[in-house]
């Protein structure tokens, strides 16, 4: 009696499924950006060695991590919430113990490698509040938003003791996007903001004296008060700390309606413009497509954080959710800080704009968590009544 033969599947076969149920509507509007950064990125670049090379591969290598994080469901993803989370704390208080320290600030720590773990509470802080409100889903309890709280400021002040204000800053807005999401009562969120926008008037009616030489404000390091009053008159110090947004205001003024053209922005090339390819490329961007350009961007990152909500709406459990409410707001945040901050309306506080702004780190975090919105996609698809295809019983 012969063997019973099977046919061996084709690679192509082997590979199809791994996509299967991919939100391919959530990719095109990553690849809108990544096109446009790739485009930023060869002028704005073009005189500082590999770096178009570089945020290529970099792209690549955040594509990669969409991918494997895709095929990991939801529910697999909680089991990693509080050792990952527990990882960042723990490697947070080694930096605040024996970090290194460069150019003032003591943000990296190492392990064998130099790693900076504030870019792992990033994902690890939305994971964690997820996972927390998932287990208390039907019970939940003023208590329970209080220990959220506390979970959050425990990275959130580490980091900001570094001091990193731009990284405490995204981690806070992920950490309170899952609070908010999980049915924080509106009677607990109107108090601060209007005690924010209290102090924000009173900090610009008061703008002289405050900033004033010799004033310090206890509840902020002094570059952090700088960053505030330079915002405010920038004029104040225009070819020191006011440089940055002097310049980038200029360069976005002077791009117009079209811009001046690619690889023909004056301000760009001619090397005014500071950190043109990392936290001020946005002003690069400005300058040779304009207005155009600007709206082609600011309307891919609405694209991209409205699918993340709907992603969100539709999921199938809290945990997933929740989770994708916070990867959007990542974005939404991360897009409106760098472009506030460029444009003159916010501090300069180092904030990357995703896609589009030089840095690896920065690029690795952005595929995790665009990854895990993949997940919580792919998760709802693949359920009966989903849009993406149902496997056979």
């Amino acid at each position: 009696m012969s063997a019973i033969e099977f046919d061996k599947p084709s690679l192509l076969q082997r590979i199809v499924p791994l996509f299967r149920g991919f939100d391919f509507l959530l990719l095109l509007f990553i690849a809108m950006l990544a096109g446009a950064g790739l485009l930023a990125m060869y002028s704005a670049g073009f005189d500082h060695g590999t770096r178009f090379v570089d945020h290529g591969r970099n792209m690549l290598i955040a594509a990669g991590l969409l991918f494997v994080l895709a095929q990991i469901s939801p529910q697999q993803l909680m089991k990693v919430a509080v050792p990952l989370y527990t990882l960042g704390v723990v490697l947070l208080v080694a930096v605040a113990l024996f970090g290194i320290t460069k150019k003032g600030a003591t943000r990296w720590v190492n392990v064998g490698v130099v790693i900076q773990p504030s870019e792992l509470l990033k994902i690890a802080t939305p994971l964690m509040l997820a996972w927390w409100f998932q287990r208390r889903e039907g019970n939940l309890r003023a208590s329970d938003f209080v220990i959220a709280f506390v979970l959050l400021m425990v990275p959130v002040g580490l980091i900001m003791k570094q001091p990193d204000l731009g990284t405490s800053l995204l981690v806070m807005a992920a950490g309170l996007s899952v609070i908010f999401f999980a049915g924080l009562p509106w009677k607990l969120i109107v108090p601060p903001v209007l005690l924010a926008l209290v102090g924000i008037f009173l900090i610009v009616w008061f703008e002289p004296q405050l900033c004033a030489d010799g004033v310090s404000w206890y509840f902020l390091h002094d570059y952090q008060r700088t960053r505030v009053c330079t915002l405010l008159d920038p004029t104040r110090d225009p070819l020191g700390k006011g440089f940055h947004i002097i310049q980038g205001m200029i360069a976005i003024g002077s791009g117009g309606v079209w811009g001046k053209g690619f690889m023909a922005g004056t301000q760009t090339h001619l090397e005014f413009i500071p950190e043109r390819t990392t936290d001020f490329i946005f002003a690069a961007y400005s300058e040779e497509f304009g207005l155009i350009g600007n709206l082609f961007i600011i309307v891919g990152f609405l694209l991209l954080v409205w699918r993340g909500l709907a992603i969100s709406m539709n999921a199938n459990s809290l945990f997933g959710r929740l989770m994708a409410a916070a990867v959007a707001m990542i974005f939404f945040t991360y897009a409106f800080v760098n472009m506030g901050m460029v444009s003159g309306i916010l501090p300069v506080v180092g904030v990357p704009l995703p896609f589009i702004s030089y840095g690896g780190t920065a690029m690795v975090t952005l595929g995790l968590a665009l990854g895990v919105l993949m997940s919580v996609s792919r998760a709802q698809r693949q359920l009966p009544g989903g849009d993406g295809h149902i496997p056979h019983a």
